[in-house]
């Protein structure tokens, strides 16, 4: 027996370009299928955390709020969660070490700064989503916290 697989092995030819080609082809298109799925569980997952950081600085915010009577408004900017604002309202009862670990406010998951705007009684956060540019679709889309 030992003799027979001997045999059909040094009387098998090796495999044609053709053949070899095919599997190629093949394995490409493969590789695109699972490469485009990649990138697109990557981008909903960056839109995931952008949700996430906007609910966790919105919960800072009104821990602020809680301590201070107010809400920070634009021009305090959301720097008043790690550092107690100066001149305009007084917060008598600021946090110490403010109001998010780390003393860094996180940016978006684009590396860009989230976008605050106040009037000291209502605040929306904004990320503009992968294109960096207000409006777009999917991945591009504006987050903003007044839509969570």
């Amino acid at each position: 027996m030992f003799k027979d697989t001997k045999e059909i092995l040094k009387s098998q030819q090796g495999l044609s370009l053709i053949e070899i080609l095919i599997a190629l082809t093949l394995l490409a298109l493969a590789g695109t299928f699972v490469g485009g799925r990649v990138f697109e569980n990557l981008q909903e997952g960056k839109i995931s955390t952008a949700k996430i950081q906007i609910k966790s600085i919105s919960e800072r915010l009104k821990e602020f709020r809680r301590d201070c009577n107010f809400i920070p408004t634009t021009d305090m900017g959301l720097d008043a969660l790690i550092n107690k604002p100066e001149g305009g309202r007084e917060c008598k009862r600021y946090a110490p070490g403010g109001y998010i670990e780390g003393g860094k406010v996180p940016v978006d998951p684009w590396d860009q700064e989230y976008i605050y705007e106040s009037d000291g009684k209502t605040f929306t956060i904004t990320s503009l989503g992968a294109d960096n540019a207000e409006g777009g679709e999917g991945s591009d889309a504006d987050i903003k916290s007044s839509d969570l």
